[in-house]
């Protein structure tokens, strides 16, 4: 290449960290040059996923998908990736070509594909045929052992299938056992927003016109179980991770003196907040100075932001919440399990507590600024026909917490905001949020919900009849 870069073996990107700067040259022996342009997935000592140029020995060159695998693992994932590839290739599916792999003991493996360009994961749009893509793979025999939206890319109108590494195989050629079936698609759909359950039985029939021979045994009530299944599994794995080590959080941890988290990809953005979150509030338009807490606008990295400060008023209070986890976690936590299920709030981007030898300080929690009229603003006019979208989306919320067992706590009409680009109210403050295993204690959490809700406007008003009578549905 024309270029002089620096020269990487797989050895050297083991020990290279999370962030190994590109471009740089990897030599793959007889194979040629790969030249790495940009990175799109990384787990540091393990895997390497970026898009970049090949130069194979000939001289051509042509854009590539390269997996770049080391550590202890990188044998197995390595033989699995390649026979995930081989599978898709035999049973005539569509997705990326592999042009060339291989292993070397002791240094790792490589596996270049072919890139797919202007490919994008399917959206609500593409659920239909994204089904009937995940019913032609269950009729050849297969199935995606991690099967999620972004395990399907969308090309010129074809939806392929990347991430050889979890495909898996019952016997190539003969369609999928109805359970096994069932419970793959139950996977992809339970990663649908929970509002779109009322979609399931659609999909059920665009599953069984493309494989009829395990979709005729499926029942949409055996679907329905086997996405609430694979939902509270996937959500519980979810959780464990907000506040750990990953590929999506930044933990940094002071010992007995707190910590902070951030996502990944709005670290850099939010890092004068981060650095002084006191000075950003105090710089900031205050939109709530309390005893237990403070609210700000504030503006970082020419973006806007809503900082929250969870104060601690005196020992006495310090001490009661010694054993709790703080509000700011809470809310955190809560933040993402809406986010994780479709439902409008303020994205969480960070979260940081401070300690005093284990004993509770003040946190503070970071978060998108979400532009929009609360409730009580849009709807203060008061005619039901002019808001009638707005309204049948209250309907909406209020029955994907239902689905969810999820209550607020606190249903003030300033904690429901309208989402312009989604057209759906958005829930702020979660701070009293609460998932709820049992259905009693639920049920009782809700009515409390509704009834909170229903006090926003005066008992007589057209808008709280129309929303007793919609609630009550």
């Amino acid at each position: 290449m024309s270029i002089a870069l620096p020269v990487f073996c797989l050895a050297d990107l083991a020990h290279g960290g999370r962030d190994v700067a590109l471009p740089l040259a990897i030599p793959l022996a007889s194979a040629g040059v790969l030249r790495l342009e940009a990175w799109l997935r990384v787990l540091p000592g393990q895997r390497y996923v970026g898009r970049g140029v090949w130069q194979d020995a000939t001289g051509a060159r042509r854009q590539v998908l390269a997996k770049l695998l080391m550590g202890k693992k990188a044998a197995r994932q390595f033989a699995r990736e390649q026979n995930g590839a081989l599978l898709l290739a035999a049973q005539d599916l569509p997705a990326p070509a592999l042009l060339a792999a291989e292993y070397v003991a002791g240094d790792g493996g490589w596996l270049l594909f072919e890139f797919l360009e202007n490919a994008r994961a399917p959206g609500a749009e593409d659920i239909d045929a994204a089904v009937r893509a995940i019913a032609r793979l269950h009729a050849r025999g297969l199935w995606q052992e991690d099967l999620h939206p972004d395990n399907l890319l969308l090309q010129d109108g074809q939806l392929c299938f990347v991430d050889g590494g979890g495909i898996r195989a019952e016997m190539p050629g003969r369609a999928l056992s109805p359970g096994l079936a069932l419970e793959n698609l139950g996977m992809f759909c339970a990663q649908w927003p929970i509002g779109m359950e009322a979609g399931l039985s659609g999909a059920l029939a665009a599953y069984r016109a493309q494989n009829p021979d395990s979709g005729a045994r499926m029942e949409a009530s055996a679907l329905r179980r086997a996405v609430a299944r694979q939902r509270r599994a996937r959500l519980r794995d979810w959780l464990r991770k907000i506040t750990r080590e990953c590929s999506s959080f930044h933990v940094r941890k002071q010992g007995a003196f707190g910590f902070c988290v951030a996502r990944r990809d709005a670290e850099e953005g939010i890092a004068p907040i981060l650095e002084n979150p006191d000075a950003c509030i105090a710089a900031g338009h205050l939109y709530k100075d309390g005893g237990t807490a403070t609210v700000a606008r504030v503006e970082a990295s020419g973006r806007t932001f809503i900082v929250k400060r969870y104060n601690i008023k005196h020992f006495r209070h310090a001490l009661g919440r010694f054993w709790r986890r703080s509000r700011a976690w809470h809310a955190w936590r809560e933040g993402n399990r809406l986010l994780a299920l479709g439902i409008p709030t303020a994205r969480p981007l960070a979260l940081i507590e401070r300690r005093w030898f284990w004993f509770s300080g003040v946190a503070y929690l970071v978060m998108e600024y979400l532009p929009g009229e609360d409730i009580l603003h849009r709807l203060q006019a008061g005619d039901t026909a002019a808001n009638a979208a707005e309204i049948a989306a209250v309907g909406a919320l209020f029955a994907d917490l239902v689905r969810a067992r999820l209550s607020h706590g606190d249903m003030k009409g300033s904690n429901l905001i309208w989402h312009e680009k989604e057209a759906r109210w958005a829930l702020i403050d979660l701070d009293a949020m609460r998932a709820h295993c049992q259905h009693l204690t639920f049920t009782r959490a809700h009515r409390r919900d509704c009834r909170r809700f229903l006090r926003n406007w005066p008992p007589d008003s057209p808008l709280a009849h129309h929303f007793f009578e919609l609630l009550h549905k």
